[in-house]
């Protein structure tokens, strides 16, 4: 029995489009227009944006052929400076007593049992009672 090696497969195209320097430059300038948008503009020319934006880095390190461009220019907006309103100041409440806790009763179905509360509860003793008997 004689074994012989598969015969080699012949080199598929591949589906990559290739990009000229040109291209890339034509299309990453594109997007520095006024107003445009990557997205819109890698979608227009059938590209992922994440590639333009990667080839924006290369353009703008001169990495595209070319001189590296100036970075655009800041612009500066107007403004206005107007004098502040004359500030409201608030007529002071006067201090608000604390509200007497007011009798009243608590029923609690718990599983080890039932709980009835009547008169004035302090909170902090409740909370105690209550960790108690749910423990």
């Amino acid at each position: 029995m004689t074994v012989l090696p598969a015969a080699p497969e012949p080199p598929s195209e591949s589906k990559r489009r290739r990009y000229s320097i040109a291209e890339k430059r034509r299309i990453v300038e594109e997007t520095f227009e006024p107003g445009a948008s990557v997205a819109r503009v890698a979608r227009a020319q059938g590209v992922n944006a994440n590639q333009v934006f990667g080839w924006r880095r290369l353009y703008q390190r001169g990495r595209l052929g070319g001189a590296v461009p100036a970075p655009p220019a800041a612009k500066l907006l107007p403004v206005a400076i107007v004098e502040p309103p004359a500030a409201v100041v608030p007529a002071l409440a006067p201090p608000v007593e604390p509200t007497p806790l007011q009798p009243g009763t608590i029923h609690l179905q718990i599983p080890r049992g039932r709980l009835r509360i009547e008169g004035a509860v302090d909170p902090e003793a409740l909370r105690v009672i209550l960790q108690c008997m749910l423990a």
